[in-house]
């Protein structure tokens, strides 16, 4: 049974950040290209937030997009039960540690920087959005990619 654990997936994971405008969205178009689509993939904020252009426009270079979708709290999701939640900023770390201390749900942090943060020119700051996103992927294939040692079909 041991061996079966690493070909294992979650059947659903939230990513979870502050605002939901700008981490969390990305993971979720990221992890939804790279994942079966057997797989749930969700996420949201600790609090309200805006809309990023930064985001769409970083997404775009990845032929990813959000469509119409808005960012949304916790408390906008219609299910509140998943195998995973992702935590990409500290606030959102602490709010999933107290929303699941009762629950069997397995919680990770990958502290993510906020590229809000970042001024200068639009170059510099979409350089910014872009190494979160290109974190972002490398994480989510680290984390989700299939054992390559294994030639089981998925």
């Amino acid at each position: 049974m041991a061996g079966l654990i690493l070909a294992a997936l979650p059947h659903s994971i939230l990513f979870l950040c502050g605002m939901n405008a700008v981490r969390s969205p990305m993971a979720e178009q990221l992890a939804r290209r790279q994942l079966p689509a057997t797989t749930f993939v969700a996420s949201a904020g600790v609090r309200s937030g805006e809309r990023d252009p930064f985001v769409d426009a970083v997404l775009a270079e990845e032929g990813l997009t959000l469509g119409e979708r808005q960012p949304r709290t916790l408390e906008d999701l219609e299910d509140d039960y998943f195998d995973l939640i992702v935590t990409l900023a500290p606030e959102a770390h602490h709010a999933a540690l107290e929303l699941t201390r009762s629950l069997a749900v397995e919680v990770e942090y990958w502290p993510m920087p906020d590229p809000t943060d970042t001024g200068g020119t639009r170059e510099h700051i979409m350089a910014a959005y872009r190494d979160v996103r290109e974190r972002l992927k490398a994480r989510i294939n680290r984390r989700f990619a299939p054992p390559r040692a294994e030639n089981a079909p998925d």
